[in-house]
């Protein structure tokens, strides 16, 4: 087959003009940090989810630093998570002073489960970090359950479930949950993210910690402005949304459930053209009621059928103009971690056998099913050739 002419991006934000105008508007109003917009965005994300209470941040990586601040985590405490993720969280947990204990995943979901969390659980465990992975959630009725009368706390990494639902109501309703709004995500306020929980003398507190730890916000609703008497309640930080990007968050969420039906339609294809392809295999959808937000489309490469390397293999989409991703190298075998925490080989198995299969496949609302034909075509014709 021939080679596509334009360059198929892994993932690209659908920014439309009514964006763009919405954006000039804040930088043209003269209040362009953190304002009226921020808190908007704030009460439609609650509304959207179902939370209680909402602090919009600089990123999901922002809020998680707060989330451990706040929960006051730090040297002798243990913090559950997969190695399966995004390596900020563990850089945090470390950086807290905690100890991260790594726990397996399903090894086709990618997601960790309650009888693997519980293999890890002990005395010291004082936080569950479950990852909802690629729009899909993990089965959390067991994992609070688990959690139940034993001092410890959940936060939902949800930074790939914005839209995503689990046994009929969207995630962020019920646990404490972060959620990520950088450019390849569902929706995106260029970076940024939320804070989500219904303890609400938590928010309040992640609300002081993200600026400077002052007893008001830098926008206060009442008074459309900081009071120049504002106190510094305990020490915080610098980690505030600019209304300049909370504007674009708030135009994309009010499209995002548009965007996650494009994102279905295209995955679905996705599904039907891989049946196709005996050397790749998706992810499996999980059984338990759920609503996919398809955030990432996965596959593993059976490098041993294809004879082809992980790298090789997105190597050759590259050259034949189609982009790919890695979501994600396991945190265990990223070089510091590898010297640092001297993991043996094999103790995560599944976690280990996606890290050097998976790849992501572009996945956007601009797509068209010919882009996905596209996609299989040239994948078949690579393992052909």
């Amino acid at each position: 087959m021939s080679m596509r002419k334009e360059f198929l991006p892994f993932s690209r934000p659908s920014i439309t003009e009514a964006d763009i105008a919405a954006v000039g508007e804040v930088l043209r109003s003269g209040w362009i940090t953190t304002g009226s917009k921020n808190a908007q965005f704030e009460e439609k994300f609650c509304k959207y989810t179902g939370c209680t209470g909402a602090v919009a941040l600089s990123s999901a990586t922002a809020g998680m630093h707060l989330a451990l601040k706040a929960l006051k985590i730090g040297k002798g405490d243990e913090v559950i998570t997969p190695s399966m993720t995004w390596v900020s969280t563990v850089n945090l947990i470390v950086l807290s002073g905690a100890t991260p204990v790594f726990v397996d995943i399903d090894r086709d979901t990618l997601m960790v489960t309650a009888d693997l969390i519980q293999e890890h659980l002990s005395a010291n465990t004082r936080l569950i970090i479950p990852v909802h992975f690629a729009g899909a959630p993990v089965d959390m009725a067991p994992v609070r359950k688990l959690a139940q009368g034993r001092n410890i706390a959940i936060i939902e990494d949800a930074a790939h479930a914005i839209g995503t639902e689990y046994h009929g109501e969207k995630i962020g309703k019920n646990d404490t949950s972060i959620f990520s709004f950088h450019p390849i995500k569902n929706i995106t306020s260029g970076e940024g993210g939320m804070f989500c929980s219904d303890d609400l003398d938590l928010v309040d507190q992640i609300r002081r910690l993200k600026f400077h730890g002052l007893g008001v916000d830098a926008f206060d609703r009442r008074t459309q402005g900081r009071s120049p008497q504002a106190q510094v309640l305990e020490p915080g930080f610098k980690y505030n949304l600019p209304d300049i990007l909370a504007v674009l968050g708030i135009q994309q969420l009010a499209r995002v459930e548009d965007f996650n039906d494009k994102r279905t339609q295209l995955a679905m294809h996705y599904r039907e053209r891989l049946t196709e392809v005996e050397e790749l295999r998706p992810l499996a959808v999980p059984a338990y009621s759920h609503k996919h937000s398809w955030h990432l489309f996965i596959v593993r490469l059976d490098i041993e059928k294809s004879k082809l390397s992980q790298n090789d293999f997105m190597e050759e989409l590259k050259k034949k103009n189609i982009g790919t991703g890695l979501h994600f190298r396991a945190v265990h075998r990223q070089k510091y971690y590898m010297e640092t925490m001297k993991i043996p080989s094999g103790i995560l198995p599944n976690t280990e056998w996606n890290s050097e299969r998976i790849c992501s496949l572009p996945l956007f609302p601009g797509m068209t099913h010919e882009d996905v034909d596209d996609v299989i075509d040239t994948i078949k014709d690579i393992l052909k050739s």
